[in-house]
């Protein structure tokens, strides 16, 4: 599998296994996780995807557990971790309202936490997980640039930021922004016009493709985006999925999907994306399906 480089040193692979349901599973044994990720493995997915706030602060040691059993099993994934968003749940039950900190000291407590849950001396990637109104982009962008420094974390990036909102935090950093993690699909195209892609796409950023299936509707529902994606999906012997999730990988800006299921048998399937061929008019017509109109 291609492997898209972010930083000089680090990688990823392009598909990307999205781990905030791993803790929501009925089963959260080291033994089914660790077969989650052997069925990534397989197929050349290394790159997993955490957050602090996935599954109510739960699903990093979730990970940690299994990754504990086997240390070995460390060298051969990259871990993108999340921090930021402070709700009223797990370890944070005690705040009074749902809100975003960026501060110094919660991006390193958040760090801290982090590493020690999944048993890590390091993370290859951290986010910032969604823009803060209250942001000190000084303060943030110094405590970024000191944990890559530190070599705790080998990368640093931010998820669901507007092209104002990097500009604004790298202006304050000495360490590059690696990526961006956003909304794409065919349910969410605003980032095809809406200058998102554009702007990451000028500087050489790759994009992270949060919700890549639109939530799951891509798979399941009706209407004339699943008959165009069931049409390419018949003549090349794959599931819908794979061709909605190839619908990205088409794109020359280079973005990297990230798709969580629980069920073994659809992550052994994730690399089916990669079996797809999209020329320019496939490309068009599920893009005009998922506008619900031809382009202008």
């Amino acid at each position: 599998m291609n492997r898209i480089e972010i930083s000089k040193d680090v990688a990823l692979s392009r598909l990307v296994y999205g781990m905030w349901r791993i803790a929501d599973d009925t089963d959260t044994s080291p033994a089914h996780v660790r077969a989650k990720i052997d069925a990534c493995l397989e197929q050349g997915i290394t790159t997993m995807d955490q957050a602090d706030i996935y599954g109510g602060y739960g699903a990093e040691a979730v990970l940690g557990v299994a990754l504990k059993e086997d240390p070995s099993l460390r060298e051969r994934i990259e871990i993108v971790s999340k921090c930021g968003i402070v709700a009223p749940m797990g370890r944070h039950s005690d705040k009074r309202v749902k809100h975003y900190d960026t501060s110094r000291a919660y991006i390193e407590q958040a760090v801290e936490t982090s590493l020690r849950d999944m048993g890590t001396e390091y993370l290859d990637l951290l986010l910032i997980h969604r823009p803060d109104p209250m942001m000190d982009h000084r303060e943030t962008g110094a405590a970024l640039d000191a944990l890559v420094a530190s070599g705790k974390v080998r990368s640093v990036g931010v998820s669901n930021f507007r092209p104002w909102d990097v500009e604004l935090l790298e202006s304050a950093m000495e360490t590059p922004l690696s990526t961006n993690q956003i909304e794409i699909s065919l349910k969410e195209l605003s980032p095809f016009t809406n200058g998102d892609l554009a702007y990451h796409q000028r500087r050489g950023i790759p994009l992270m493709a949060w919700s890549p299936l639109g939530g799951g509707d891509l798979m399941t529902g009706q209407g004339p985006v699943a008959e165009r994606l069931d049409a390419i999906a018949k003549a090349q012997g794959v599931d819908r999925a794979a061709v909605a999730v190839a619908f990205l990988l088409a794109h020359p800006a280079g973005i990297l999907p990230v798709l969580g299921t629980n069920n073994v048998e659809r992550i052994a399937k994730i690399s089916d994306a990669l079996k797809v061929s999209l020329d320019r008019q496939d490309w068009y017509t599920l893009y005009e399906a998922g506008l619900g109109t031809e382009v202008p």
